[in-house]
């Protein structure tokens, strides 16, 4: 899983089991529709997973993610991650009430 840091300040996710060639890829301008026309293109963090279908998991969990939450990622900063992930569950509305009166 890596994330790309694009000439128009956007932040681009993905995963792949090559780096190196995905990275030449998305530099050509042959990578990713979002990366095209957002060139030149910076690698500013990356996983590495033994499988690639745990590197696309984790890819769409970090897609989900705020900007700001990237950033404190890929800063390493895993304080402001934690900060971030209590600060969005705190905002979110509670579960309606249970209609069920919990018997058999």
């Amino acid at each position: 899983m890596y994330i790309l840091h694009c000439a128009d300040d956007s932040y681009y996710t993905g995963s792949t089991t090559d780096l190196d060639r995905r990275l030449l890829q998305h530099q050509m301008g042959e990578g990713a529709n979002h990366t095209k026309s957002r060139l030149p293109v910076t690698l500013v963090y990356y996983e590495t997973y033994a499988r690639i279908d745990e590197a696309y998991y984790r890819e769409k969990q970090v897609q989900r993610w705020s900007r700001k939450k990237k950033e404190a990622l890929v800063r390493g900063d895993l304080a402001e991650l934690v900060l971030l992930a209590v600060s969005k569950k705190s905002i979110l509305p509670p579960p309606p009430p249970s209609t069920s009166s919990g018997i058999g």
